[in-house]
C-alpha cells in the first residue's frame, strides 16, 4: 500500500477557499479522498495561534482527524504589519518526509513551494498538491506530479 505524508497550509487554504468559494475548506473530505489512494502515514497543519476560542476548537477537530498541528504565535510588528509564516518549517517536514514514504501532498497554493516540490521529484517521491483554482500558483501546478483543484467536496458549505 502506498505510504502518503499530508501537509496542510491553514493560512493559505483558509483565505484562498473563501475568497473563491465563500466558504471552509472540508479537511475531512481530504483524509478521506487520501485514505482510499494510501496509507496516511504523517499528516502536518500548520497554523498560527492567536488565542481564539473558535481556532483553538478548529484545531482540535484537525487533531482528531489525524493531523498534528503545528502552531506559531501571531506576531503584530510595531509597523502595523503581521508575521506567521510557516513556509520554512513546512519545507524542512516536508523534506524529511519524503525520505520515508511514496507520496507527499501539500495543500496550498503556495508559489514559494515549487522549488520544494521539485526537490522531493528528484528524490523520487510523488508530489500532489491540492489548490484552489485560480489561486494557485503556476509554477507549483508545474512543479508537481498532480495537481488536484479544490471544489466540490473539498469545500465545506453553510
Amino acid at each position: 500500500m502506498k505510504t502518503i505524508a499530508l501537509f496542510a497550509d491553514v493560512q493559505n487554504l483558509y483565505y484562498t477557499v473563501r475568497q473563491a468559494h465563500g466558504c471552509h475548506f472540508n479537511y475531512a473530505a481530504l483524509w478521506a479522498e487520501l485514505a482510499t489512494r494510501g496509507q496516511i502515514v504523517e499528516a502536518c497543519a500548520y497554523a498560527i495561534e492567536r488565542g481564539d476560542p473558535r481556532q483553538q476548537q478548529f484545531q482540535q477537530t484537525l487533531r482528531k482527524l489525524g493531523f498534528t498541528v503545528k502552531l506559531k504565535p501571531y506576531i503584530q510588528r510595531s509597523d502595523g504589519s503581521a508575521k506567521g509564516d510557516w513556509d520554512v518549517g513546512i519545507t524542512i517536514d516536508v523534506l524529511d518526509a519524503a525520505a520515508r514514504v511514496d507520496e507527499v501532498v501539500l495543500a496550498s497554493g503556495d508559489g514559494d513551494f515549487d522549488l520544494l516540490l521539485e526537490r522531493v521529484r528528484r528524490g523520487g517521491t510523488e508530489a500532489t498538491v491540492y489548490g484552489v483554482p485560480g489561486l494557485t500558483a503556476q509554477s507549483l501546478v508545474r512543479a508537481a506530479d498532480r495537481y488536484v483543484p479544490i471544489e466540490g467536496s473539498l469545500l465545506l458549505r453553510g
